[in-house]
């Protein structure tokens, strides 16, 4: 139960590392914002940096060209004058009430792939390693989905939510679309199922269908392993791989899990 975690980090790239300074060096499970940055900086993480790619800038380019779609905003519509905000809501702009209705219809219809959030646009790394003296971390770090609005935080520093351990009963990691995926604490879900019997692939599968039968378009997935190794994934909207290396194993193996039916 020892933890640190960071959200809305910038200027930093070492995130994973301003994480385990929280924990190791503070009494505080989660630092936000510029103050987490200024405290990984003044701790001696590098920086600070400019993490924009040209790929990066290519990518928001093209999206700011196509009106800036897609996009995680709903129940608003843009100023008449910028397709790409400053929003507001129905109540500010009564006038455009038919518009905010079909905005409202396309958002309940779609799914986590409209907003992006696919295989091909994802950057999440969960990680679980059990040491010889049987002690189990887990770490996740990401740069968060694509055309997020400013200031959001997902599931990545969510304690249970991306990512969960205990030594007396095993890990779990996810990654996916972590704006539905925090809501249901999927990973603390799975260590609690293990730890009243289920076995690992039982766990996962379970926490993933927990949150299809709220949100069947939800794509995302997570890994189970216990306190002996054994492990298993589930998914949802994808086809998720993961790889596992044990002692002895000269080099990963990978596994691949199919949505459930």
């Amino acid at each position: 139960m020892d933890v640190g975690a960071v959200g809305a980090l910038r200027s930093v790239r070492d995130a994973i590392g301003a994480a385990r300074l929280v924990m190791d060096h503070t009494e505080h499970t989660l630092l936000v914002g510029d103050q987490a940055s200024a405290f990984a900086l003044s701790l001696g993480l590098s920086g600070p940096a400019n993490l924009s790619t040209d790929d990066s800038l290519d990518l928001w380019s093209t999206w700011r060209d196509k009106k800036c779609q897609p996009n995680f905003w709903q129940n608003v519509i843009p100023d008449p004058r910028f397709s790409c905000g400053p929003y507001h809501t129905w109540r500010q702009s009564s006038r455009h009430s038919r518009m905010v209705q079909e905005c409202g219809e396309r958002t309940a219809a779609r799914g986590s792939s409209q907003k992006g959030i696919g295989p091909a646009n994802h950057d999440t790394i969960s990680m679980a390693v059990i040491d010889k003296s049987a002690k189990i971390a887990v770490g996740t770090s990401t740069n968060g989905a694509t055309y997020k609005i400013p200031g959001r935080v997902g599931d990545g520093p969510i304690v249970g939510a991306s990512g969960y351990a205990d030594d007396e009963v095993g890990a779990c990691g996810a990654t996916g679309d972590g704006d539905i995926m925090m809501r249901f604490l999927p990973c603390y879900q799975v260590v609690e199922s293990m730890r009243l019997g289920r076995s690992p692939e039982q766990a996962a599968e379970d926490a993933i269908a927990r949150i299809k039968r709220k949100f069947p378009l939800f794509v995302g997935a997570l890994f189970a392993i216990d306190r002996h190794g054994v492990h298993a994934g589930a998914c949802n909207g994808w086809t998720f791989q993961y790889a596992v290396q044990g002692h002895g194993m000269e080099d990963v193996e990978i596994y691949t899990v199919r949505p459930q039916s």
